[in-house]
């Protein structure tokens, strides 16, 4: 696994459908949110705190969708990210002709499935106001697919892009830690060759103690 991901995301050894911290992906070929252009620029002016042109340490903790597709942006692996890059990454997905993918995500807590947990795929902020938040709330075995509210010309799922990763609980049900939801290390990045996305199912321990 990418060392990037945080470590709630837990990959689980399975058989017949390998169950481990990707999303099954069922992609859709038409209808993406886009984002704005000129996403990269965005990114360098609201989250380069050093003003040096580029994110690296601790600015990316503060855009972990970003951060968890590090490898795929980071095309000379300096550990840093540039506005080209992130522009160059977005632009792969258009050369993937991916509309929308269907994400399943499990959440349990301490092995347990976890019900009536809200997940919510939230867009990066540079990324414009053009892509949608995906939802949806875990059933009795704790699985949700998020997805985006659909139009009526376009398929549910999630569009190519960076996410932040928040979960939270219905009412009734018991908080989670601030570092699952309002301040949420979590993320993931939506498209074809995500690595994360191409082996199963999007695992989320919520487990343990802690803010």
């Amino acid at each position: 696994m990418n060392n990037v991901w945080p470590s709630v995301f837990l990959a689980l050894p399975a058989a017949m459908g390998l169950i481990v911290a990707g999303c099954n992906r069922a992609a859709s070929r038409v209808h993406p949110d886009l984002p704005e252009p000129q996403a990269g620029a965005a990114a360098i002016k609201l989250h380069d705190a050093n003003q040096d042109g580029v994110l690296a340490g601790t600015e990316l903790d503060q855009i972990p969708g970003l951060k968890a597709a590090l490898a795929q942006v980071d095309s000379n692996q300096d550990s840093s990210v540039t506005a080209d890059e992130i522009d160059a990454r977005i632009q792969s997905w258009a050369n993937s002709r991916l509309g929308k993918m269907s994400l399943v995500c499990i959440v349990t807590r301490q092995g347990e499935s976890v019900a009536g947990a809200d997940v919510r795929l939230v867009p990066e902020k540079f990324l414009g106001g053009s892509l949608k938040t995906a939802a949806g709330t875990t059933n009795e075995q704790g699985i949700a697919m998020p997805s985006a509210s659909a139009e009526a010309d376009s398929p549910p799922g999630v569009s190519p892009g960076f996410y932040r990763v928040e979960i939270t609980t219905a009412a009734g049900g018991v908080p989670l830690p601030a570092r699952f939801n309002t301040a949420t290390r979590l993320g993931i990045e939506v498209a074809t060759d995500s690595p994360p996305l191409l082996n199963g199912d999007l695992q989320f321990e919520v487990g343990g103690t802690g803010n």
